[in-house]
């Protein structure tokens, strides 16, 4: 059954989809009143008064998904990038219309028209292409300095686009040449737009109006399947059948005549504009920008060509390839002409029908708009304070308007609904899981539509496709793969050079194998079969290490002596926590209401990791054995509020919290962190550090004893003997290798009896977590927080004008700005420049040599607010944290590693305010080439988190040594990062088995393995064809990768990915993937090595005649199995060692059924698995 409800009469409301809400929308005698005057033929003026909040994007979704206005095209013009992207978000959430394009300006910085940015270039080109094939109504959401740009003729667009559909016959040679005419270039993957590739009778083509790529698969020359492909993985990703290639709209047709963007526009387009006055200024400001540019641009010119005579010599020297690439996202020649001036805005945007809805109607007065009156507020700021919500809520309720709460995370509006229930309000609201960007109340509606980002005060993250960059994508994989020249460590061989992939002959059989040269220029064959037995040397950053020779002890020396000493290690990390799990501690008790008001008030939202980390520790502080647990993130990824969290519910059981950190400041920091974070709830928060008077101190030690301070934050004075605590549930330890020994003994004892949590931000590498799961609880946190925002990274040269805009803006805004400069000895006069050109604000200076108390001094001023901007070196990437500094201004950015810049950038955007990072450096092109890399990287990964995984091989190895001591750096600077972790695993897996038996039965019980490795020889062709895979170094990594598959599962996307890539899989390639089955089934039985040579197979045992081996099931079994089971296969012994010998085995397949049928025998349990 269903009511038509008129009105008011709406009490039972079943709960309203957004559909709905768009209907009533329709339904409206306003939207009536404007689709009406939207049908007239001449060009109307209306002007929509009072719309706030997301009101308007309502209004715009119901009128162009209304029936009357089904023909027309839209417009939107807002007043900067940011809402429009905001904007278009909501709009597409409100309608899950296709047809809704963000159109941006296609300049990477502002003021700059030669720079494009090639995702915008991609968003431009995507909605053009789609309004010149025209078809049904199309949104265009852009804002004034898009509009500013012309665009190409539609027809030019329509003609120069390729299509191609499953099951046509294409014609390959020709397709290439069109590309080629394009301006695509042929590469052997393909990571950005404008480049294809050809494999066999695979052809990948990264068009310019599409995010990823597109994979043409053959059949001879007919088109047999077209798949969308991801860029980063390279799979496919799902079927299309067909596809349009557009070529770079921007520069391949920089000859033909432009027209804005309103002539391109079909007749019926009706322009929306948020603020008709600020579009001409800022197109006004646009045209004095370009002027500034033509005029500087001649001015270089000129200067060029009177230098050109002096430097013609020199240039050649110069001009290297490095800064070919970007030739494609360069404009080549800027005219006045691709440009429109605000006077043909106006003439062009006179001729249409324009519908304002800003706050004010800001149209010329000769235009005198028809008014439609609408009665909406924007929604209140509740500060997070959920008893005025509540109140907010009820008052609309009693008025019988309809509560809306729109939350992208349906999480969030559980946790909503759980915190109205803990303070027992009876609201009934409709749950809405889209997000608009602004809330709003519609009186005439009867409407409150609010939005959860807004009732936490969070900050509300826009997303706009981003085409991909083939930089960020190569940076990641460069670290992982082989060039000839880099080091390698061999597990029985030591350190070598990689020298590539070479063909050799056996029995007349080609087959591939990896050249490493060693000391003397000795040369070491690895066969493709025992990639695994090698790993790129890692070491500290720029360390060589030292070549070792063949044949020589060294090696094994060097391997025995760090496994002793990484065995010591282990042996007491495994103690310490064998003794704490034996250990009585106190038991918390489940969460209350207040814990769950506390975490829904966090202003980001909690990423996954986090909330495994805050479930882990608080499941730990509810068991009765004292927690130890290690929580590692990077800078910014929220662990203090998972130490807040903890240190709140060991209060609300009525006990004390101690927060040990390495300095004052941090102290401070943390002190004001958490002061904040619980100044709605009944804790009281204190520090001590060396700003407290000694009357001061004692008073506030004092009040510890009496239990009047439920968390107190301190430096390594919190340990001292006059410290007492009434009832210390928690001890939260920051960054703890920043202690000296006597401080980490003392936290040692405590840690065995209360409750630990220790914070670092120096990564600890993720293989390392698996082998120390026996010795220390760790939580890993590698995932951003979702609603930080990227900070806005540039790479500039150091210009004072530029320097002193970007510091007046950050100010301007209310913010403040580090400035590193880090030499000592010219801080100072840095300081007096910045104070030149900025003379009214307050510039300060610190540098690590000042006095401690001095340097704290200076540092607590800023954070004050009494200075503007900081000159300083970089001491503050240790860890001070100040939100309102907004934008940081590295100079000589070169110098500095991946790391450390990675750290400084993660000093700002603490906050929910968009950040800056301005890194000065020479120009690019003179600039080294590691250099120049390194500021490309960072420029690139602007977002949190991704710099996690660049600069982090450096970090991984600190981090390893905070972890295992500092003499364990050395090891690993001799023997290479993957090493030290290989022999790592082995030391802590023979401890287990020794000397703690005991504590880890049930692990020994399902690992009983005599044979950790297997070799297969062979002289069957085993390898990857050149005709399959061209790339060497793609070659190799798929050699690597194929040999650490671990499991059936790895290696069956494995072989699906190749297929993909490459098309179908040879002979060859399957045989290879049989040897690596072999190796697993005889490490299982026990071969040491195999050796498949003229239709023999040889399997050699374990060559200690002593091994418990020969005593268990297994082995028993096998002999049983030769008596029993098969005719192929004998046993033979060479003095005290066994073989086993089978006959007739041709190829590999049958080596692997022989295998399998024996494995089945004789090893019935590991088949469950």
């Amino acid at each position: 059954m269903s009511f038509i409800l008129t009105g008011v009469e709406l009490s039972l409301h079943p709960p309203m989809s957004v559909k709905d809400l768009l209907q009533r929308y329709q339904n409206t005698p306003r939207l009536f009143q404007l689709a009406d005057r939207l049908s007239f033929a001449s060009p109307q003026k209306i002007y929509l008064e009072n719309l706030r909040g997301s009101a308007s994007q309502f209004v715009v979704a119901a009128a162009f998904t209304h029936p009357s206005l089904s023909q027309q095209n839209h417009l939107i013009i807002l007043n900067d990038g940011e809402e429009a992207a905001y904007f278009h978000n909501t709009l597409e959430n409100l309608t899950e219309a296709l047809d809704i394009f963000y159109f941006p300006s296609s300049f990477k910085n502002r003021k700059n028209y030669q720079l494009l940015n090639s995702s915008h270039v991609m968003l431009r080109t995507e909605a053009l292409t789609k309004l010149a094939a025209g078809g049904n109504k199309k949104v265009i959401v852009t804002y004034p300095e898009a509009l500013f740009e012309k665009v190409v003729l539609p027809g030019t667009l329509s003609s120069n686009i390729i299509h191609i559909k499953s099951g046509d016959t294409l014609n390959t040679e020709q397709l290439l040449l069109r590309l080629a005419d394009y301006g695509f270039e042929r590469t052997d993957f393909v990571y950005e737009p404008g480049q294809f590739a050809i494999r066999g009778g695979i052809l990948d083509i990264y068009s310019f109006g599409n995010e990823k790529p597109y994979r043409v698969e053959l059949f001879g020359n007919e088109v047999d399947s077209i798949r969308i492909v991801d860029p980063e993985t390279q799979l496919s990703e799902r079927k299309l059948l067909q596809v349009t290639i557009i070529p770079n709209v921007d520069t391949q047709f920089a000859s033909e005549e432009r027209i804005s963007l309103f002539e391109f526009l079909p007749e019926n387009t009706v322009v929306w504009i948020q603020d008709y006055e600020l579009c001409k200024e800022h197109l006004a400001d646009s045209t004095d920008d370009l002027y500034a540019f033509l005029r500087l641009q001649a001015e270089l010119k000129e200067q060029a060509a009177r230098n050109q005579a002096v430097t013609r010599n020199k240039k050649q020297a110069t001009s290297n390839q490095s800064d070919e690439p970007d030739e494609k996202l360069l404009k080549k020649d800027v005219k006045e002409d691709d440009f429109i001036s605000p006077d043909e805005f106006e003439d062009k945007i006179s001729q249409k029908h324009v519908v304002g809805f800003g706050h004010t109607d800001s149209f010329p007065a000769q235009w005198s708009p028809f008014t439609i009156h609408h009665t909406t507020k924007e929604q209140p700021a509740f500060n997070r304070q959920f008893d005025l919500l509540i109140r907010d809520l009820k008052s609309w309720e009693a008025k019988k308007f309809q509560l809306y709460i729109f939350a992208e995370n349906p999480r969030q509006l559980e946790r909503l609904q759980s915190i109205f229930d803990d303070l027992k309000a009876e609201i009934v609201f409709n749950p809405v899981s889209t997000s608009i960007h602004e809330g709003f109340i519609d009186e005439d509606q009867q409407l409150v539509c609010y939005t959860d980002h807004q009732v936490f005060q969070r900050y509300h993250k826009y997303k706009v496709k981003q085409a991909y960059n083939k930089n960020k994508a190569l940076t990641l994989r460069t670290l992982r793969e082989l060039q000839p020249g880099d080091y390698v460590t061999h597990i029985d061989h030591g350190v070598g050079v990689f020298s590539g992939l070479q063909k050799l002959e056996v029995n007349g059989k080609l087959q591939e194998a990896v050249r490493l040269i060693y000391k003397d220029t000795d040369i070491l064959y690895v066969n493709i079969n025992s990639l695994h037995k090698i790993a790129k040397y890692t070491g500290k950053d720029g360390s060589v290490p030292k070549i070792n020779k063949l044949g020589s002890d060294v090696w094994n020396k060097l391997k025995e002596k760090t496994k002793t000493k990484v065995k010591e290690i282990a042996f007491d990390l495994i103690k310490l926590y064998a003794k704490r799990k034996a250990q009585q501690g106190f038991a918390h008790t489940p969460d209350n209401y207040m814990q769950t008001e506390l975490e829904a008030s966090f202003i980001y939202e909690d990423t996954p990791d986090q909330g495994k980390a805050t479930a882990d520790v608080k499941k730990d502080m509810e068991s009765p054995s004292p927690m130890d647990r290690l929580v590692c993130g990077d800078v910014g990824f929220g662990k203090t509020e998972v130490a807040i969290r903890a240190a709140f519910k060991t209060n609300v059981d009525g006990k004390q919290a101690a927060i040990l950190v390495p300095t004052t400041i941090l102290a401070f920091q943390h002190y004001k962190t958490f002061k904040d974070r619980l100044k709605d709830f009944p804790v009281t928060v204190d520090y001590i550090n060396r700003f407290k008077s000694a009357k001061e101190k004692k008073e506030t030690l004092k009040k510890l004893e009496e239990g009047k301070i439920d968390i107190i934050v301190g430096t390594h004075g919190l340990l001292g003997k006059e410290v007492k605590f009434k009832d210390l549930g928690l001890l939260v330890v920051d960054e703890e290798q920043k202690f000296g020994v006597a401080h980490k003994e003392k936290i040692k004892t405590l840690r065995t009896t209360i409750d630990c949590l220790t914070l670092t931000a120096t990564p600890i590498p993720r293989t390392l977590q698996f082998s120390l799961m026996g010795a220390r609880d760790l939580s890993i946190m590698n995932t951003p927080p979702p609603n930080r925002q990227p900070i806005q990274t540039e790479v500039q040269v150091y210009n004072e004008d530029f320097i002193r805009d970007a510091i007046y803006y950050e100010t301007e805004r209310g913010g403040q700005v580090f400035f590193i400069y880090n030499r000592i000895a010219g801080l100072a006069e840095m300081a007096a420049i910045i104070q030149a050109l900025c003379p009214d604000l307050s510039i300060g200076y610190a540098h690590g040599q000042m006095e401690g108390h001095e340097l704290e001094e200076r540092i607590l001023d800023f954070i004050d607010k009494r200075y503007d901007v900081l000159v300083c070196t970089n001491i503050v990437e240790s860890g001070v944290d100040i939100p309102n500094v907004n934008t940081i201004i590295v100079n000589n950015a070169h110098q500095f590693g991946l790391s450390d810049l990675h750290q400084l950038r993660g000093r700002v955007g603490r906050s929910n305010k968009k950040a800056f990072c301005y890194l000065l450096a020479p120009p690019m092109s003179t600039l080294p080439n590691d250099s120049r890399k390194r500021l490309q990287t960072l420029e690139q990964h602007s977002d949190l988190g991704s710099g996690f995984q660049i600069a982090m091989r450096d970090l991984d190895i600190r981090g390893a040594g905070n972890l295992l001591g500092g003499e364990q750096s050395g090891f690993m600077a001799e023997i290479g990062f993957e090493m030290y972790q290989k022999i790592l695993d082995e030391a802590i897996r023979e401890l287990k088995r020794t000397d703690f038996k005991e504590l880890f039965k049930e692990e020994i019980a399902k690992q009983d393995d005599f044979v950790s490795d297997c070799t297969i020889d062979t002289d069957l062709e085993i390898l990857i064809p050149d005709d399959y895979v061209e790339s060497i170094t793609e070659r190799l990594s798929l050699y690597q990768r194929l040999d650490n598959c671990e499991t059936e599962e790895e290696l069956a996307d494995m072989k699906q990915e190749l297929a993909d890539r490459f098309g179908p899989i040879p002979q060859q390639v399957e045989d290879l993937f049989i040897t690596v089955r072999c190796r697993k089934l005889a490490v299982d039985l026990g071969f040491e090595k195999m050796s498949l040579k003229d239709d023999t197979l040889r399997c050699f045992f374990i060559n200690r005649p002593d091994s418990p081996y020969f005593e268990s099931d297994t082995f028993q079994r096998i002999i049983q199995y030769l008596q029993t089971g098969t005719n192929k296969a004998r046993l033979k012994q060479t003095g005290r060692l066994f073989m086993l010998i089978g006959n007739d085995m041709k190829s590999m397949e049958a080596m692997h059924l022989f295998l399998k049928g024996m494995h089945r025998y004789c090893v019935p349990e590991l088949l469950k698995g």
